[in-house]
């Protein structure tokens, strides 16, 4: 039910869809880990933007394109030069910077699936307890995808509790993302063993 291309947004024009790890060797090439499955989406001539992880130094302020001259695979990543970044020092300066692309620039996902940036920031409601709050994350692991939901549910003392809830068909009545919800149908008793205190 969901799909992994572009993994979050950082603005309602742009989506996340890698992250430069380190530089490798001495020629300029950096790891990357890629967010994307989209097929070009890291071929040679694509035009990424580039914005600096938080507190990194000013050598580089604001989102820079770049351009992916080449690419390879290398241990569960990608190794990529970029134009005119030619040294390890000119790599180092990107290490943490993430990479994204204009929203418009991301194909339609396939029908009845959607990316986890269009999960990002929905409200979910199920139909038995009513709001539940909205969606922080989407994480992935070898179980499924799990929606972190946060907001609306109290624990017994009152606190803020997060969610993370199975986004599989059985519990999902609908998804419109375009209207910022999703509609769940829960089964009873799920919400007290998938909830914690935030």
């Amino acid at each position: 039910m969901s799909s992994r291309s572009s993994k979050k947004t950082r603005s309602d024009d742009r989506v996340e869809v890698g992250r430069v790890l380190r530089s490798h060797g001495v020629r300029g090439e950096v790891a990357v880990e890629s967010f994307s499955d989209v097929e070009d989406r890291f071929a040679p001539g694509a035009v990424l933007l580039a914005r600096p992880r938080a507190g990194s130094a000013a050598g580089r302020p604001g989102l820079e394109r770049l351009t992916i001259d080449s690419v390879r695979p290398h241990r569960g990543a990608l190794l990529i030069r970029f134009a005119g970044v030619e040294d390890r020092d000119a790599a180092d300066a990107l290490r943490g910077a993430v990479l994204e692309v204009p929203r418009e620039a991301v194909p339609a996902p396939p029908e009845g699936t959607w990316y986890h940036f269009q999960l990002v920031g929905c409200r979910c409601r199920d139909a038995r307890l009513g709001e539940l709050g909205e969606v922080t994350a989407v994480l992935e692991d070898g179980g499924g995808v799990l929606l972190v939901v946060e907001g609306a549910v109290e624990g017994p003392q009152g606190e803020r509790r997060r969610l993370l809830i199975p986004f599989v068909r059985a519990f999902v009545r609908e998804v419109a993302p375009e209207e910022g919800r999703i509609e769940l149908d829960l089964p009873e008793g799920l919400i007290e063993a998938c909830a914690s205190t935030s």
